[in-house]
């Protein structure tokens, strides 16, 4: 049975009804307020005011349900109707119609949002619901921009990448977080145009690094190869005593033996735990090993570790042992022997590791484990082999000393100032002069003109000592100690042979400079690394990119430039360059000139 259902409608003045003027069949338009789902059922007051009694003639008041451009709920408990005397859609909705509403549908209770309380941290969630730990500290430990120095999430990890079928290319990121190559070796040429220095260990202020600037690195990263410095000057110094305490020309001096025991023994404690740190550094940072392999200038104290080696076999105490067995000379030559071929072959190779291009004052260190090996070996009664490294050594000091000499203009590493580098020039004639002197058997002209050679470079570099100063304290300043003190020693020598008052005074000043020089260091070393706290920084020389910085723009504004800064530089282009006066040869504002006076 259809019911016709009509709206009543009354005068807008009424306080109590809407303000319509007539009566409306919802049943004449088609889909006029209809619902797809149902109300739930009214309350026991609305029950009993629509009961069946009710009449058809008798006005009923529905309250419609009227559709909004807004998202509808899910459910009908989820619907809230508009306040009293409010409006839909410009119709003014009745009291009555919004208490049948109210009675309808019961309003759930809103739940206001509550100022969280300073202090509170929520911590998000991840895609699998668990929680992610901002702390810092734990974010510290998990940094992984220094992964791709290490060894074992680095080179192991693109081993295993590559046996898996994946392509090794290995990247890192630099303090801007660009992605940075470092699977191939950089070319000698990025050192020079990145680095700057003496010893090439400041970055320039127009390059970038691949680890942060912002942060302390790991110790293993900052501990560089040049810390093998200490062992030569404290291994050097166990000899000069030995010599001062058995030489028959310092027998004068009194020298206790025990001086000689006691620098021994810390020789072998300084050489035993910088050789551990370092290999764990070759361990863990094998990438950090790598890029100072490919210094230019850290290369040559590769051979550091077996030169000291070589002074605590040369220094070793008479209590401990007067004879040494023959196999430690070979092994302690097979790891410098090795060495000289690979640095060696560069030079000769014409590539971009010849020494025209690389010389510098530390390639002396590769130079003197030649002599030296050369000394122990004739001290220990060998004959050809000492002679065999004593050649080689010869042949390219000479051709070493004579390229650092002329200075040419491809020696980008020289610096202009004198610097403790430049001691290095008194290594090797030093060092050589006593090992001719052991494989003749005596002090001879040989001896002595590479004494004299050493002699002559020492004095010279003395005498300008103001010219050392300004230069930031480093550990590599250690291994040019060792050459003072060869000086000293072979000074010794020769006053074994030629002994009157001149030289044997001549003993004890280059003997007594050399020791102080290595206490100033000692104090300078103990100061930095426990009052100032830098004594390892962050090496920045091992972290430079493999590309330079982009060129920055001068004119920053150069897009959005005034009119009047874009006739300013028209004018620079096409004014006369033998005018003078700017006024002069601009056009005047009625666009005439004066014309020239005859």
């Amino acid at each position: 049975m259809e019911n016709t259902i009509n709206i009543e409608i009354v005068e807008q003045g009424s306080p109590e009804v809407p303000s319509l003027i007539k009566y409306i069949s919802s049943s004449e338009v088609a889909g006029f307020d209809t619902s797809d789902f149902q109300f739930p059922s009214p309350s026991s007051k609305g029950s009993e005011a629509t009961s069946q009694g009710t009449q058809h003639d008798a006005p009923v008041v529905i309250n419609h349900q009227r559709k909004y451009s807004i998202s509808m709920p899910l459910s009908s408990e989820e619907v809230e109707l508009p306040p009293l005397d409010a409006k839909t859609d410009g119709i003014p909705i009745s009291s009555s119609q919004s208490a049948t509403a109210t009675s309808n549908h019961p309003q759930q209770s809103k739940c206001y949002s509550q100022p969280m309380p300073k202090g509170f941290h929520v911590l998000p969630e991840a895609a699998n619901g668990d929680k992610v730990n901002n702390n810092p500290g734990i974010k510290a430990f998990k940094d992984k921009r220094f992964d791709s120095f290490k060894t074992w999430s680095g080179t192991l990890e693109r081993q295993l990448s590559i046996l898996r079928g994946k392509s090794p290319r290995a990247t890192a990121q630099d303090g801007n977080n660009t992605p940075r190559n470092i699977e191939r070796p950089l070319p000698v040429d990025r050192y020079f145009d990145a680095l700057e220095g003496p010893e090439l260990e400041t970055l320039r202020a127009s390059e970038e690094t691949v680890l942060p600037q912002d942060k302390k690195w790991p110790f293993l990263l900052r501990f560089p190869i040049s810390c093998f410095g200490v062992c030569l000057g404290v291994s050097s110094q166990a000899i000069l005593w030995k010599a001062l305490a058995t030489s028959p020309s310092t027998q004068f001096l009194h020298i206790s033996l025990k001086v000689n025991l006691v620098l021994w023994i810390i020789s072998i404690a300084l050489v035993a735990i910088i050789f551990t740190t370092y290999l764990l550094k070759i361990i863990l940072y094998f990438e950090a090993v790598r890029r100072e392999y490919y210094h230019p200038i850290r290369v040559n104290f590769f051979f550091a570790p077996w030169i000291a080696l070589l002074f605590l076999a040369l220094g070793v105490p008479p209590s401990v042992t007067k004879n040494l067995h023959h196999a430690l000379w070979y092994i302690l030559m097979v790891p410098i022997f090795c060495l000289e071929i690979k640095i060696y072959g560069q030079w000769m190779s014409g590539g971009q590791r010849r020494l025209s291009k690389v010389a510098n004052p530390s390639n002396h260190l590769s130079i003197v484990g030649n002599f030296v090996g050369a000394l122990l070996g004739a001290s220990m009664g060998l004959k050809e082999g000492p002679i065999f490294f004593f050649a080689i050594g010869l042949a390219h000091y000479i051709v070493l000393f004579v390229t650092l000499y002329q200075r040419l203009p491809t020696n980008e590493t020289l610096p202009k100032e004198l610097h403790p580098v430049f001691f290095l020039f008194v290594a090797a004639p030093s060092v050589a002069s006593m090992a001719w002197a052991n494989i003749q058997g005596s002090f001879d002209y040989g001896s002595r003109i590479a004494y004299f050679i050493a002699l002559f470079l020492y004095f010279s570099l003395a005498v300008r000592i103001n010219f050392f100063r300004g230069f930031t304290f480093s550990l590599a300043w250690w291994a040019y100690t060792f050459p003072m003190t060869g000086a000293a020693i072979a000074t010794i020598r020769y006053s074994n042979k030629v002994t009157n008052g001149v030289t044997k005074t001549m003993c004890v000043v280059l003997s007594l400079i050399s020791t102080l020089i290595v206490v100033a260091l000692l104090v300078s070393t103990i100061l930095h690394a426990f009052v100032f706290k830098n004594l390892f920084p962050n090496d920045l020389a091992i972290a430079i990119s493999d590309r330079r910085r982009k060129p920055q723009r001068k004119w920053l504004g150069l897009r959005y430039r005034s009119h009047e800064s874009k006739e300013i530089e028209n004018y620079l282009k096409f004014v006369n360059p033998d005018t003078i006066d700017l006024e002069a040869s601009t056009t005047p504002p009625n666009g005439t000139e004066d014309s020239p006076s005859i």
